[in-house]
């Protein structure tokens, strides 16, 4: 039978698939029929792989993942399992079937961890933990678990172009995350909950500098402090928020509120604050 060899392209969802389009298709003279027994037959790998590929092209995910895993299961120990493992936890991806996109990827890494696809397993496995996400009114366990995902895959295969699309991912889910505990900093602050707020601003501050929410969260605890009385902490926040964010509304409505009870920004160089951002700047 004549074979067709494909080139992986980049880690974009459709392209993805044909991404690893299955490195070989086998073309002409094979049954294309859909099965029509629900009772178990063995079928030549050839056909059942021929039939999932079938239903990738008409793109009918899940009835694609389930030949692959046909494959798998009818005949474990061909070169065609191997690929139809991939193939079956692509498909799963795609209709939205994210644990079992995951079991397959997981699958595929502990059987084949040297295999040279192995960077695309690890980034599904990512991109189908990234894809659960949930607002930040919600549990983000499923984020902290895209996050470390997306960073297992960019430092393992830095060089890959499944790194490069991880990373933006990463930036993402670290602000998504930050959100989170911004949410959760405004709810306790405009409750009084001054300590508990502080906690969750500092978190942003040291944990998630780079996102789009460090200045808010700067504007954050310079109100808190003073909420509080601790003025030399409310200072070095608006200190630091002038330095690194000038222009924003967010340090506008800080040094208002400062000039408002005659004080101005004044880092301390002992405070925190001031040392989270010498770290990073």
């Amino acid at each position: 039978m004549p074979l067709k060899t494909f080139v992986f392209p980049s880690p974009s969802r459709w392209a993805a698939a044909v991404a690893f389009a299955f490195g070989v298709l086998l073309l002409g003279g094979c049954a294309t029929e859909e099965p029509k027994e629900a009772v178990y037959v063995e079928r030549p790998v050839e056909e059942i792989y021929n039939e999932a590929w079938i239903q990738v092209e008409r793109r009918v995910w899940v009835n694609a993942a389930k030949q692959f895993d046909e494959v798998e299961r009818q005949h474990p120990y061909s070169v065609w399992a191997r690929r139809a493992m991939l193939m079956a936890a692509f498909c799963y991806y795609e209709g939205n079937k994210y644990t079992e996109a995951i079991a397959a990827a997981d699958r595929f890494i502990q059987l084949h961890p040297g295999n040279k696809d192995v960077a695309y397993a690890y980034y599904l496995r990512a991109m189908s933990l990234y894809e659960q996400i949930t607002d930040v009114g919600r549990d983000q366990r499923k984020t902290e678990e895209a996050l470390a995902s997306l960073l297992d895959v960019a430092q393992r295969f830095p060089t890959s172009e499944y790194a490069r699309a991880a990373q933006l991912k990463i930036d993402l889910t670290r602000d998504h995350l930050a959100g989170k505990e911004m949410s959760v900093g405004r709810y306790y602050l405009f409750r009084g909950q001054y300590v508990a707020a502080i906690n969750r601003f500092r978190t942003v501050v040291q944990n998630y500098q780079t996102t789009t929410h460090t200045a808010e969260a700067l504007h954050r605890l310079t109100e808190t402090y003073l909420a509080l009385g601790i003025a030399s902490e409310a200072q070095t926040a608006a200190a630091v928020l002038g330095h690194n964010y000038a222009g924003s509304e967010w340090y506008q409505d800080s040094y208002a509120m400062l000039t408002g009870r005659n004080l101005r920004p004044a880092e301390d160089k002992g405070s925190w604050i001031s040392r989270a951002f010498t770290s990073v700047f």
